[in-house]
């Protein structure tokens, strides 16, 4: 995390970002009936990206370029059961009782909207969804620690608090981040844990302002914090094999609460 001078969107530049983040909703929408047994993670790529670009929109994600990887070759990121971020969609049929954490990214004249939600497919046990349930709650409570004269550390430890109590992990590896005119705007990492010495490790703890927009998301492990990526060079997996849970907003922040752009 190092000190870049931040972009503040102005009013004009926030409606566009609300058009970017309402079609990542509306996507959203669309997955909440779409996600069932039987249906296949490419199926549920096909369907986001048909809705994003009817929108006059294009998808974020596909041909997202990494260092030493492909560049991912979807338009969502499709993560089930143990699987935490960026799995790329396949034929792979959901079962009765699997989870899957579905990432939609858009662009919408020259901004982005990001949004996670992890989805039940059918019936899932009451122990997987209180994971799902309290996944959530910690995107929300870090949303309402979003207000001034916070700063991201604040942001951080309100996620990090409320998960820890509930007796589950953060993800370490992986945090939240500026949004903008790119997917990652440098210089703003929204972590979902605070370390001690933070400065000492290069972390930087920028206070809010009107004009900041960044997206919080809690990626919750039911067992211990530790991942590791697959072969395919994105796919990120978490080590004990447990179940986890990704949920994602981008929002604005204001002089008084801040805005959730990622919304129908």
């Amino acid at each position: 995390m190092s000190e870049t001078k931040l972009h503040f969107k102005t009013p004009e530049e926030l409606a566009i970002m609300r058009e970017a983040g309402r079609i990542v909703a509306v996507a959203h929408q669309e997955m909440r009936r779409a996600v069932r047994p039987g249906v296949t993670t490419k199926e549920l790529d096909t369907i986001v990206e048909t809705i994003i670009r009817d929108h006059g929109a294009v998808p974020a994600f596909l041909n997202y370029p990494k260092h030493n990887s492909p560049n991912f070759p979807a338009s969502i990121c499709a993560s089930v059961n143990n699987e935490l971020v960026h799995g790329i969609p396949s034929a792979r049929v959901l079962q009765e009782g699997d989870i899957i954490s579905i990432d939609i990214g858009t662009v919408y004249k020259g901004f982005v909207g990001d949004s996670a939600w992890t989805y039940p497919v059918g019936e899932v046990s009451a122990q997987v969804q209180r994971l799902l349930d309290v996944t959530e709650q910690s995107l929300f409570e870090g949303i309402r620690a979003s207000v001034m004269p916070n700063e991201i550390r604040d942001v951080a430890l309100a996620v990090y608090s409320y998960v820890d109590k509930q007796g589950y992990s953060v993800a370490r590896d992986y945090t939240g981040h500026g949004v903008g005119r790119v997917m990652h705007e440098k210089g703003l990492d929204v972590p979902n844990w605070w370390p001690r010495r933070a400065k000492e490790r290069g972390w930087t703890s920028h206070r809010l302002q009107p004009g900041m927009t960044y997206a919080i998301e809690p990626m919750v492990i039911a067992g211990r914090a530790e991942t590791r990526e697959l072969a395919d060079k994105w796919t990120v997996v978490t080590r004990d094999g447990s179940l986890c849970a990704h949920f994602e907003h981008t929002i604005a922040i204001t002089n008084d609460e801040p805005i959730i752009l990622t919304l129908p």
